[in-house]
């Protein structure tokens, strides 16, 4: 999707369209665009690559009881087994066939939904609120001349709100606003009661038809899936209990569908959990370390509530027309899109450093000023480098992937012909880096990779100029330079703000997240931040 149109009430009656804008509208997104891709279709691609690992997913079982032990020192050991799962396989049916399995586990992970079983064995409380809001969900192939039945819709009519997102195929997704009277919600589970609702498919459908007007939209075909739910805002008052029994996903905050932020939100939540999970188990980190993930997943969920209300209320309100001047405008609705893009996007997702004692800070501000553009605590720009060994252009995010390392990337500066200055600093830093006791020496092996960047121009570097620790092979030097035709490429060092005469090390964490800045002089201050976490062999 790279368009959104925006269609509100006309004076004529029905709707007329009012605008049309990009559909991501951060500046800094690599992808200016959304890619709309059913949730069986995510999932294959994991258990598709899962598979190439030996591993499947086993069903049909659900667990039925789960202990954790209350031994301090059983809790501190991370090799420690505390956690006892009762799995009752649902398959095993033919008599004297036992379908209990006992799993002793270091760790737990409930990414089971919003009515997670996990969460509630655990005991834990979800803060929030269930709203009136109460939306139908199609899936179809449409029949209309609507004009913007491609484009990623927000439509604000005096019959209601609707939401268009075009689908794979000729297929679309219509979210269609209902009102209270068309449906009967359960009290005691505050959830839709389906079977006294009266509300079906092409009810859903003849809603669509009056919000529509004057175009017209049928059904080619049958329809895909419906469903009706309540917009439910809430977030588990913690996400982990002794850092043991942890959960994500809708599993710890729900909200309503429309900005695309379920299952978005819920792989990032798990993304940031389980580098950090591995580091504990290879035995690389402190077991403190998991601490991080409630801080920094529990505040990002907490933003996207708040966010959330803000959109809901906003598209759920009824529009401003002569008769209802309190309602919501077009210029109110496009304010809070494009102001939320960045959030909606994933892009701007910030982390904050954490003051809590007895928590590691892995989002350090030290020294932020060093890279002015860059912000600590959110992913690393897009930008494109040219590569010094062969002029080949790459993007940066491309050279970082997630593969449980720790990337620093070292802004060298100027380091041509005459920066004689420069050149000394640089060769300074690599002798700290690579001392037997240094940085690179005192962790386990593997754990950091150095890419390193000139502020020179090809024509007056050779890869060979720099020390050998930050050429740890031939590909990891790059410059900001155009590439060999001058399409792309430079200007990077101002992309990120860092002074060439100065240059910078951006650390950035496995999951492609920014966790400190340090001058060129500052191996000390990374030993200090990485100590914190890191378990030493030195």
């Amino acid at each position: 999707m790279h368009m959104v149109a925006f269609y509100n009430p006309s004076p004529n009656g029905g709707i007329e369209r009012t605008g049309r804008t990009a559909d991501i509208t951060a500046p800094s997104a690599r992808y200016p665009f959304e890619v709309t891709l059913h949730q069986g279709a995510i999932e294959a691609i994991f258990l598709d690559s899962m598979r190439e690992l030996g591993l499947e997913v086993d069903r049909p079982i659900i667990p039925t009881a789960l202990e954790l032990s209350h031994d301090e020192n059983e809790l501190r050991d991370p090799q420690s087994y505390p956690v006892k799962v009762t799995l009752k396989h649902l398959d095993f049916g033919s008599e004297g066939q036992d379908d209990t399995e006992i799993v002793y586990a270091k760790f737990v992970v409930g990414a089971d939904g919003a009515h997670s079983w996990v969460r509630k064995t655990l005991g834990i409380i979800m803060d929030g609120e269930q709203t009136d809001y109460i939306w139908g969900v199609v899936d179809l192939i449409p029949s209309t001349n609507f004009p913007d039945i491609r484009n990623r819709c927000a439509i604000h009519s005096s019959n209601g709100s609707c939401m268009i997102i075009p689908r794979e195929g000729d297929k679309v997704r219509l979210y269609i606003q209902l009102s209270d009277k068309d449906v009967v919600v359960d009290k005691a589970t505050g959830r839709v009661d389906k079977e006294k609702t009266k509300v079906g498919p092409e009810e859903l459908l003849e809603v669509a038809r009056k919000s529509f007007s004057p175009f017209t939209i049928e059904k080619a075909g049958e329809i895909d899936w419906w469903t009706i739910y309540l917009i439910g805002q809430r977030v588990a008052q913690k996400f982990s209990v002794h850092e043991r029994v942890f959960i994500a996903g809708d599993a710890c905050h729900t909200h309503s569908p429309k900005a695309g932020q379920g299952m978005n939100a819920s792989m990032n939540d798990t993304h940031n959990l389980i580098w950090k999970m591995t580091y504990v188990l290879r035995g690389w980190a402190d077991i403190s370390l998991l601490r991080t993930y409630e801080f920094e997943r529990r505040k990002y969920a907490q933003d996207l509530i708040a966010f959330d209300k803000k959109f809901s209320a906003l598209f759920s309100g009824k529009p401003r027309t002569e008769e209802c001047q309190d309602g919501v405008s077009h210029e109110a609705f496009l304010e809070a899109f494009q102001t939320f893009g960045a959030f909606s996007c994933g892009i701007g997702i910030h982390y904050s450093p954490s003051s809590i004692p007895s928590m590691p800070n892995i989002t350090e501000l030290k020294h932020q000023s060093l890279t002015s553009h860059q912000t600590v605590g959110m992913r690393i720009l897009p930008h494109v480098f040219v590569r010094a060994a062969d002029a080949r252009p790459f993007e940066i995010q491309d050279l970082l992937p997630a593969n449980t390392k720790w990337k620093l990337v070292v802004f060298v500066g100027d380091i041509g012909p005459g920066k004689i200055k420069q050149i000394e600093r640089v060769a300074k830093l690599a002798d700290d880096l690579g001392k037997s006791t240094g940085l690179l020496k005192r962790y386990e092996d593997g754990v950091f990779e150095i890419l390193t960047i000139c502020a020179t121009v090809k024509e007056c570097l050779n890869y060979t100029d720099l020390p050998e620790v930050l050429r740890p092979h031939w590909s990891r030097v790059l410059l900001d330079d155009v590439d060999m035709f001058g399409r792309t490429g430079g200007k990077g060092y101002d992309i990120y703000g860092v002074d060439p005469s100065q240059g910078a090390i951006i650390v950035v964490r496995p999951d492609g997240y920014v966790g400190t800045v340090t001058p060129l002089e500052g191996v000390k201050d990374l030993e200090t931040y990485f100590d914190t976490f890191l378990i030493r062999t030195l």
